[in-house]
């Protein structure tokens, strides 16, 4: 009997990032297929775990070739949806963080121009048991955001699981709606939530110290992680699971990498990660977001849950692009060689 699969939901983007001087002389830019959700599905399938994708593409040879990539990384596309003009863009310098560097160019493209009624939930959902979308999605437009919902309730009537990343853009929100008004409505739904405790704020609303960096304290942080997971839950009396990352920066470009993970009323922290410099920072908390979905879709014990999704999330900074090539074996090494 074939194994329930696991649904990742949102849009296909092309990242476009310069390459280095050394290297700019043969060829100044470099190509890479992303979107957070489709980082998580391909690393659930290099781990084994059955994926499919569910997103919007203009019919045309580039699509064709994005929808083969992931074909060829495992996944199942045949939720795949061909309409509209154009392909979601970002542009993102190497190492680069996020937050700061990023450039959207997703006006318009073909997933942003989603309603409701153009997928059928009952067919995309068949022979899922587990239902993954993002906060990205939601901050392009009321649209897209309503689309959500819409997969959501189709999601909760066939009982599926359901899990969101709290990811937060400020660059993405500009239609007129404030996270606040829109996310909490889409959360009620969720069985699995990852995020921290600045984005369960912003978000949702959920309490959050603005001193807590004065405290410079690891456990001060971990302390909160279990306030915010504890009040999430509370809020959300679906929610059965939360997960909070924590990853700072430091001048000397030194990264210091924990997480916690909290279910059935304990909180479960992770080893620390540390190392001098990143080769990418995209799709790191994609791969944390994968890891946590592999290890329940497992039935893992929650402190292996969240070991193994810290050191993907972790190992994935070394890597180039946007999605992980690492394998199971790899991370289980990774989680051996930390130091708490």
């Amino acid at each position: 009997m074939a194994k329930q699969k696991v649904l990742c939901f949102g849009e296909l983007l092309l990242r476009i990032s310069p390459n280095s001087v050394a290297s700019s002389d043969k060829q100044p830019m470099q190509l890479f297929v992303g979107g957070a959700e489709a980082n998580v599905a391909t690393a659930l399938a290099g781990w084994d775990v059955p994926v499919k994708y569910c997103t919007v593409l203009p019919d045309n040879f580039m699509s064709r070739h994005m929808v083969h990539y992931l074909e060829l990384k495992g996944i199942f596309t045949s939720s795949v949806i061909y309409s509209g003009n154009r392909i979601g863009l970002y542009y993102l310098e190497r190492g680069a963080d996020l937050k700061g560097s990023m450039v959207y160019d997703r006006d318009h493209s073909s997933f942003s121009e989603l309603k409701r009624g153009m997928i059928d939930w009952d067919k995309v959902l068949a022979g899922v048991s587990w239902f993954n979308f993002s906060a990205i999605s939601p901050a392009l437009n009321a649209s897209v955001a309503d689309v959500c919902l819409e997969a959501l309730e189709a999601a909760s009537k066939k009982n599926i699981t359901i899990s969101i990343d709290l990811n937060y853009r400020s660059r993405l929100w500009k239609y007129g709606k404030q996270p606040i008004e829109v996310m909490p409505q889409l959360v009620e739904y969720c069985d699995v939530i990852m995020g921290n405790i600045w984005s369960a704020n912003t978000l949702l609303g959920i309490p959050v110290d603005e001193k807590i960096h004065d405290k410079k304290s690891k456990q001060a942080y971990l302390d909160h992680a279990k306030v915010t997971s504890e009040a999430i839950i509370k809020r959300f009396p679906k929610c059965k699971t939360v997960a909070n990352t924590f990853r700072f920066d430091s001048e000397a470009n030194n990264i210091l990498y924990y997480t916690s993970l909290y279910t059935d009323g304990k909180q479960y922290n992770s080893n620390e990660f540390t190392c001098t410099g990143v080769a990418d920072r995209s799709g790191s908390g994609d791969c944390f977001m994968a890891g946590l979905i592999y290890g329940l879709y497992n039935n893992n014990a929650p402190q292996d849950i969240v070991n193994y999704a810290t050191a993907a999330a972790f190992g994935k900074l070394q890597e180039f692009g946007d999605a992980t090539e690492q394998e199971v074996l790899t991370i289980t090494k990774i989680d051996k060689h930390t130091v708490s």
